[in-house]
């Protein structure tokens, strides 16, 4: 009975400190919880795409008025910067000596005409006297050569006096073309030479207006090539529609067309001249003036499109995204950008449509991180929203986002 005793309080003992033991020990941590974040899934969309490009305006009809003959002027007949109409008077030259030499050739072609008739009367009795034999053939032949003569004075007389008359024309100095006229470069009792070809004024037609734009030969290229590719559409050079924006900041209130793009390269520059007209009634647009154009050059019916805030750039200045796998793991996906559209970044490659863009707690999702998505949706770009800006604005994978770099991602 001692025996069993012994081993009862042995075994007792022991099953108190194992018990006192684990009481004493810490559970388990339970692990973290799955983070959550917002996604944007990624689909195809229509995009207005433009092309953002300096331009400078000029006028639609530029007229430099010059003398075409010498003389005095002896006044101005118009206001500097005022409007004035084709065929409107603009200087009076001395006609004086323009109107003697018109008389003079009046003169000199009555003088030929009347030698004409003489030789005309002449030869009416010369047929009768050698159809007799009264005269020889020679004095005939000589008589019908001096009528020919008299008829060349003739009309070279009439054209002596068409020049005269024209030249008369001339001491009125009218404006080719309806517009406004600049500074005058002479004054009354100038003497200017038609050999000189002395500048007077300039008139220009300011409605329409042209405006032209410096466009690089690799930039109207990739629109080719968009179009080629079937992922822009258009309606025709001549349709696309431009508007400006004018030094001040402000908006041009008309819309332009674009007319044509030059057939040859700026071999200093590397550009192609693209020219746009615009109504201008009221002549805010002034020859020389800078402007921002922006030109519709069609619409990208399949463009992927992503929230800035879903764009991040690493250290290379790449642009990349978060995207959340079928797995629900955290992939970086490098992109290459081809411009925006409002707050979005147009996708040229890197992404597919149905991929899950993480757009909410980007801090939490790191690469090879599971995390809960929870749907984002964000509003749908206002009708005036900014196009798509196209090649000439296409930041590609350097663009800026507003998002913070992408410190994670590696």
């Amino acid at each position: 009975m001692r025996v069993k005793w012994s081993a009862l309080r042995l075994f007792s003992t022991a099953s108190i400190a194992a018990l006192l033991a684990a009481c004493g020990q810490k559970p388990p941590p339970s692990p973290p919880p799955t983070p959550e974040v917002g996604v944007f899934t990624v689909q195809r969309s229509s995009v207005p795409v433009t092309s953002e490009l300096p331009g400078r305006t000029s006028a639609f009809l530029v007229a430099q008025v010059r003398s075409r003959v010498d003389g005095i002027v002896l006044r101005r007949e118009f206001t500097e910067g005022a409007e004035v109409k084709a065929g409107q008077r603009l200087y009076k030259i001395d006609p004086a000596p323009y109107i003697a030499a018109l008389n003079t050739a009046k003169a000199t072609l009555a003088k030929a005409q009347a030698n004409l008739v003489s030789q005309n009367a002449q030869i009416a009795r010369y047929k009768i006297l050698v159809a007799g034999n009264a005269i020889s053939k020679q004095d005939y032949d000589n008589a019908v050569a001096t009528q020919g003569q008299a008829a060349a004075d003739v009309a070279s007389g009439k054209a002596l006096l068409d020049t005269a008359a024209i030249n008369l024309s001339y001491t009125d100095v009218t404006s080719p073309v309806s517009g406004r006229t600049g500074l005058s470069q002479v004054t009354p009792g100038a003497y200017v030479q038609a050999s000189q070809a002395t500048l007077l004024t300039t008139v220009q037609q300011l409605d329409p207006a042209y405006v032209d734009m410096a466009q690089s030969s690799v930039d109207g290229l990739k629109l080719r090539r968009q179009i080629q590719e079937g992922r822009l559409q258009t309606s025709g050079a001549n349709a696309a529609k431009v508007t400006l924006v004018l030094e001040d900041g402000r908006p041009y209130t008309e819309t332009g067309k674009l007319q044509f793009s030059d057939v040859s390269v700026n071999t200093s520059t590397g550009s192609v001249t693209v020219r746009a007209i615009f109504p201008n009634k009221d002549r805010v647009l002034l020859p020389g003036m800078f402007v921002h154009a922006t030109i519709d050059e069609g619409v990208n019916d399949k463009a992927l499109i992503v929230p800035q805030i879903g764009v991040l750039h690493d250290a290379k200045g790449q642009a990349i995204a978060l995207v959340v796998g079928p797995d629900n793991k955290v992939v970086r996906h490098v992109l290459v950008t081809s411009g925006t559209y409002g707050s979005n970044w147009v996708v040229e490659s890197g992404l597919v449509p149905g991929d899950r863009v993480v757009v909410n707690g980007v801090d939490k999702a790191k690469p090879g991180t599971v995390v809960k998505t929870v749907p984002t949706t964000l509003p749908a770009p206002a009708a005036s929203a900014p196009a798509a800006t196209g090649p000439n604005n296409a930041s590609g994978a350097q663009g800026t986002a507003s998002a913070p770099a992408a410190s994670g991602a590696k």
